[in-house]
């Protein structure tokens, strides 16, 4: 019988191979209860009958093969394609061998004998032409997956990704055929790799450089997948790697030259006082970074066709923080935003290569967020390109105390992601992974990881002696032949090259690193120059006057073309009416709500042609149910979001809700401000302490960014704050931390009190995104105010002025000589404060209230000008609902202090110092709130000096 004519002839022969004994359990359950199997696979049985293995015997050669070997043989073929990794050449520093019984035919009751006897297309369906038995299949799929490279891609899910994974492996597509030139090539780029990091090291003793020599492979790696991205039309590839091997990196897949890297080296202080991070003074932005930390970007122009961009983004001490900011570039660089609607994406213009640390991949939870946003409809980016350095080693912590798992990328399995384990002294198998991971990435739009397992051959850092804490490790490392060594001989063993020429090239890299290291120290030793370390003049002038006001009639249109709908589309009743209310609030006698005034906003800014990209936690509708951008059909759950269709705007506007994660949601829209520095960026906390997780972001990138590393930010934090008796987690926004971090100008922090200071502000933001005055934007927004009639405003108030920094109480201070206390607050108390002034008969000539809606900067010119006004002021008060050891107070106390006029005392009235941010009990807030209002109104008593400074 011909086999290969029998199996085409069959209906059963789609389930020759691994989907053989899967059929024949099922039959055996189909002959007892026809209802218990699929109806798709009764349907089969009911037309063809049972499967051909347990109504005849597979026959070939004329001879019978039993059923249950048949069974055997296919089970120990799919553990060897499903464990195959478990006995993988894959650790360089390792030939042991675990346990491999799995992979043992007689384990399975099988004889070399049988195996013959069964057809390789039984076992194997599609093996090559030359695999004519089982036994030979056997072999051969033990081959292909316990090499250098190994393979898990059982935990995909997707019969199409994992068959195509297979198909690779086992057509043997993995491989790159490498020429004899190719080969010289890759010895060439790892001699400059290892030759390099030698060179450092004997030339600058002592100093860190947290060198690649380990997993020196992972810059041809690079070099690799750069090369086929660009070649396929990619203009920006985005790289975000910790400090391990950056500098080689920075200096070989960047191009940063020899001599600029040997400069920073050359000028760093005296190693005895250089903190834990190394040398000082490495300035890209005005007070700059350590050498590692630094970011580049490089510029393919080779052709017409290659134009590109590979940016290496700057990354602080908090490793993995990078992940989600690269992410975010490269989300950015793969949309186009020059049309209303959403923004037009495109995969191949951009992809991300994340490379993280074996101890940081599973310990750092931020990588775990990041990889949730791969599928999320607001923040994929087409695939991603893993690469774990693996060390074996984190910082002097074994494996086995630093993660539950068996491999550092096991994470990855459960986002469906396949993983490839490679040894590190194995660059050409190195090239096969990338090749793989790149050709996954470009056919299903998803990530892949690379787990590259080396070594690490010095300490942590090149200052620690690592044979303190891993002695035996250490002994094997210095023992270890480098990878560039290795590979030299291999290649005189194939007669690629002559015998020397491994040793010459080295001798070649190190005499060109020692020339261009004598120019350098040819230079001696620079002067910093101090006024490279002051910010631009711009940052220090502060944010200029803007016009932001819009026409009303302009106003009023949009607001019309807002409640224009498709044809049948269906809104909520309940809000549809909640809507067309809004069209009254721009009319004689209205006033704009929160909302309206933050759609009117949107729309003006998007009419300016400035694209808007919103994000947070529920922000489509808004976590009050305030906003109701996105509108769904109550009948079809279809979605429209008007902003998108309104005749007036000019440029992209996206919202998306965001999955529940600060960290790797903040990082992303930061990156992606950075990247799109023409857009303005919003995140939205659902309430504004869940900022909270994200501080790392707030602390590393948005505040430090610029005077680190000159890295431009225009984004915009909204978080929700104000105390209504909501508990602890519900009321802060922890507005304290963004003061605390407050300097140079480096953001401005507000907390506003109407409609239309919202609105200006916003615009005015939009206005400075591509200037040199931009900087980023925290705002402290309501919660209970976003219905409150005393924040809203009448049209006017949008059609004229601009953002106020201080606004002053309407109905006081209008006698100035009675004047005697002014009263300072901001946000929701100053609201709180204004409902009781004007719910009183009381006359409050004696006082004067000031909103100071801008935080930081503080106005300090606007409120001296106010305190001048009032010659027999006597006290001054800053109000606040926040613990004193909270909120403004220790920011705001000096400030209001040196503007104060001699004589004037400063107090403080508040709540006192807490541990934690606001009571659970609301009926005691509520007392606490009435008491501190209280105080600022009692005229004929002292006012409480708990905690506060009397001037003299």
């Amino acid at each position: 019988m011909n086999t290969k004519q029998s199996r085409v002839e069959h209906p059963w022969q789609e389930f020759y191979g691994p989907n053989l004994g899967y059929a024949i359990e099922l039959y055996e359950k189909y002959q007892e209860d026809p209802e218990s199997v699929d109806p798709d696979m009764r349907q089969k049985f009911d037309q063809w009958g049972p499967p051909p293995s347990s109504q005849e015997v597979v026959e070939t050669s004329g001879q019978p093969a039993n059923l249950k070997k048949v069974i055997s043989a296919v089970k120990l073929a799919d553990n060897i394609r499903t464990y195959g990794h478990l006995a993988a050449a894959i650790n360089p520093l390792s030939n042991e061998k675990s346990d491999q019984d799995f992979m043992t035919p007689q384990k399975y009751g099988l004889s070399d004998e049988d195996l013959k006897a069964i057809p390789a297309q039984v076992i194997w369906e599609n093996a090559p032409d030359e695999v004519s038995n089982g036994l030979q299949a056997i072999q051969k799929l033990q081959d292909l997956y316990t090499k250098s490279m190994s393979y898990e891609f059982t935990h995909v899910h997707s019969d199409d990704e994992r068959k195509w994974l297979d198909e690779m492996v086992e057509n043997d597509s993995v491989s790159r055929t490498l020429t004899n030139d190719d080969r010289k090539e890759l010895l060439r780029r790892l001699t400059e790799v290892e030759g390099f990091e030698k060179f450092l090291h004997k030339t600058f003793v002592g100093q860190k450089r947290f060198s690649i020599e380990g997993v020196d492979a992972m810059v041809p790696m690079l070099d690799d997948v750069i090369k086929c991205g660009t070649s396929d039309g990619a203009k920006n590839v985005m790289i975000g790697m910790a400090h391990r091997g950056r500098l080689n990196v920075l200096t070989h897949v960047l191009n940063k030259p020899y001599e600029k890297i040997f400069s920073e080296f050359h000028h760093a202080p005296n190693k005895e006082l250089v903190p834990s991070e190394g040398s000082m003074g490495i300035n890209y932005g005005w007070t700059g970074d350590v050498k590692y930390h630094m970011g580049a970007d490089r510029k393919f122009e080779e052709s017409d066709t290659a134009k590109a961009t590979v940016t290496l983004a700057n990354n602080p001490s908090h490793l993995e923080f990078v992940d989600p900011v690269v992410e975010g570039y490269a989300r950015a660089a793969q949309e186009t935003r020059e049309e209303k609607g959403e923004p037009k994406q495109d995969f191949r213009k951009s992809f991300a290569i994340l490379i993280h640390g074996d101890a940081a991949f599973p310990g750092e939870g931020v990588v775990a967020e990041t990889l949730n946003l791969s599928q999320l409809k607001g923040y994929h980016t087409g695939g991603t390109i893993h690469i774990i350095a693996n060390n074996q080693l984190g910082f002097t912590t074994e494996s086995t105390d630093s993660r539950s798992t068996k491999y550092a990328s096991d994470l990855a399995k459960g986002y469906e992601i396949p993983i490839v384990h490679v040894n590190a002294d194995d660059p050409e198998a190195c090239l096969a992974a990338m090749h793989l991971a790149y050709e996954y990435r470009m056919k299903f739009n998803k990530d892949f990881l690379i787990d590259l397992i080396g070594y690490r051959r010095f300490g942590h850092n090149e200052m620690d002696d690592p044979a303190v804490t891993q002695p035996h490790l250490y002994e094997k490392i210095k023992n270890h032949p480098t990878v560039r060594a290795s590979y030299a001989k291999y290649l005189t063993e194939q007669k690629v090259i002559e015998s020397g020429d491994g040793e010459k090239y080295d001798e070649e890299i190190l005499a060109q690193l020692q020339e261009q290291y004598d120019k350098v120290a040819k230079g001696g030793e620079a002067d910093t120059d101090v006024k490279e370390l002051q910010p631009p003049k711009e940052i220090v002038k502060g944010i200029p006057t803007i016009d932001t006001s819009v026409p009303l009639e302009t106003l009023k249109d949009i607001n019309e073309k807002l409640l224009i709908r498709p044809d049948g589309f269906n809104v909520y009743p309940k809000l549809e009416r909640i809507l067309k209310r809004r069209l009254d609030m721009l009319e004689e006698g209205g006033k704009v709500d929160w909302a309206l005034g933050e759609t009117l906003a949107f729309a003006s800014i998007l009419g300016d042609g400035t694209p808007i990209r919103i994000t947070g936690q529920d922000s489509q509708r808004g976590t009050f149910a305030q906003r109701h951008l996105v509108l769904h059909d109550k009948e079809t759950g279809e979605t429209f979001c008007p902003l998108h269709e309104i005749p007036q705007a000019e440029s992209s506007f996206a919202i998306h809700n965001s999955p529940l994660s600060e960290a790797s949601v903040v990082g992303f829209e930061y990156g992606y401000n950075v990247f799109a520095p023409e857009t303005l960026v919003i995140w939205e906390a659902q309430y504004g302490d869940f900022a909270n997780a994200a501080q790392v972001i707030f602390d590393q990138f948005v505040s430090a960014g610029r005077a680190k590393w000159g890295q431009k930010s225009g984004m915009v934090l909204l978080l929700p704050h104000g105390y209504e008796g909501q508990g602890p987690e519900h009321s802060s926004g922890r507005v304290e931390r963004f003061l605390t971090l407050a300097a140079e100008n480096n953001w401005t922090v507000a907390n506003l009190t109407s409609a239309a200071q919202y609105f200006h502000i916003l615009r005015r933001q939009a206005a400075i995104l591509e200037k040199q005055e931009v900087r980023p934007l925290v705002i402290m927004t309501p919660k209970s105010l976003l219905r409150n009639q005393r924040t809203s405003s009448p049209g006017f108030e949008f059609s004229q002025g601009q953002f106020l920094s201080v606004v002053e109480q309407a109905g006081l201070g209008e006698k100035k000589t009675k004047v005697e206390r002014i009263v300072l607050c901001t946000g929701k108390v100053a609201v709180d404060l204004a409902a009781e002034i004007e719910s009183s008969d009381e006359k409050y000539d004696w006082l004067h209230v000031l909103r100071v809606e801008q935080l930081y900067p503080f106005p300090e010119d606007e409120v001296k000008k106010i305190f001048e006004r009032y010659s027999n002021v006597k006290e001054i008060i800053w109000l606040q609902e926040e613990p004193k050891n909270m909120g403004a107070w220790n920011y705001i106390a000096s400030r209001i202090h040196d503007s104060a006029p001699d004589g004037v005392s400063v107090n403080y009235v508040g709540r006192p110092d807490r541990s934690s941010p606001a009571g659970g009990e609301p009926n005691v807030h509520k007392k606490d709130q009435e008491r501190i209002i209280q105080e600022v109104l009692e005229p004929s008593k002292t006012v409480s000096h708990q905690g506060g400074n009397r001037r003299d």
